[in-house]
């Protein structure tokens, strides 16, 4: 079995910063491609972000491009999302997600393990 355990979400301001973490352990290593998604009360699951095994190819929602970025560190089996000048419309509860695979990937389906969320709210 894998885990996948976020922390890092909290209260910030409009315009503020927050750091997501995300560590993986069990079955769950550096050969598997990660991602970041959200979702907000009476809204589906959406993409943010997604990054490669080597950590060399990233892709990332139209809606956060510019301002989110997320990155791995393979040594400690953890990924990160560097969220910066956070809008209100950013406020969601945040998944980590671990695919079988090297290639990157945008749906949720595509994805193998999730941990359990971390709430992100921003207020206006």
């Amino acid at each position: 079995q894998g885990l996948l355990v976020e922390s890092g979400g909290g209260l910030v301001q409009a315009g503020g910063s927050l750091r997501l973490s995300c560590g993986a352990s069990g079955r769950i290593d550096n050969t598997y491609a990660m991602g970041w998604f959200r979702q907000a009360p009476g809204k589906e699951r959406e993409f943010v972000a997604a990054i490669s095994v080597g950590g060399r190819s990233t892709t990332y929602d139209d809606s956060v491009k510019g301002r989110f970025t997320i990155s791995r560190d393979n040594a400690k089996n953890t990924a990160y999302l560097q969220m910066n000048g956070l809008k209100p419309e950013d406020t969601a509860v945040y998944y980590c997600a671990a695919r079988v695979s090297v290639e990157l990937a945008s749906t949720p389906e595509e994805y193998h393990y999730w941990g359990q969320g971390t709430q992100v709210t921003v207020s206006s």
